[in-house]
């Protein structure tokens, strides 16, 4: 299983950071990820790659609940003002990666999964039905959703940039 595992970390990666969208929460998400790979054992019907996606999804998940539960309470004064580091992100070059990442957060969490397993990973749609536990058919609405709105935002923002 470890040179499997070994042989999925770069889609894992790249997996993880089409979903949280800065490689350092995507290395932390990988490593997240590969901690609980290690710690369970695969289910016996199960191929690992499906396995391993659904685990990396299910960890960015929970990560994103954890967190807006900590941006509610910095927001609300549970937590002081010492404790809560801002989180700014430096200047960003205007390139098309960057444009794609802006875009893809504005797609709701279940369509960019969807458009990360197919489009990035290159997934079936299928296997994506597996990974997300629904049926194909959702799969294929989801992903001509994401595809559309990722391409309107995509456009929104190259008019913005020329006028």
């Amino acid at each position: 299983m470890h040179q499997e595992l070994t042989e999925l970390l770069p889609a894992l990666r790249r997996f993880a950071y089409s979903l949280t969208g800065q490689m350092a929460d995507a290395d932390d998400l990988l490593q997240n990820t590969v901690e609980k790979l290690l710690s369970k054992p695969v289910p016996a019907d199960v191929p690992l790659a499906k396995w391993a996606f659904r685990v990396c999804r299910n960890q960015w998940i929970d990560e994103y609940r954890a967190q807006k539960v900590r941006h509610t309470a910095a927001a609300t004064g549970e937590l002081s003002e010492g404790q809560v580091i801002d989180g700014a992100h430096a200047v960003e070059q205007e390139i098309t990666l960057e444009r794609v990442n802006r875009a893809m957060d504005t797609l709701p969490d279940d369509q960019r999964s969807i458009l990360s397993l197919v489009c990035l990973q290159g997934l079936a749609y299928k296997d994506v039905a597996e990974i997300l536990s629904i049926p194909m058919g959702t799969v294929m609405s989801r992903l001509a959703r994401a595809r559309a709105a990722l391409a309107n935002a995509m456009n929104a923002k190259a008019q913005r940039i020329t006028a």
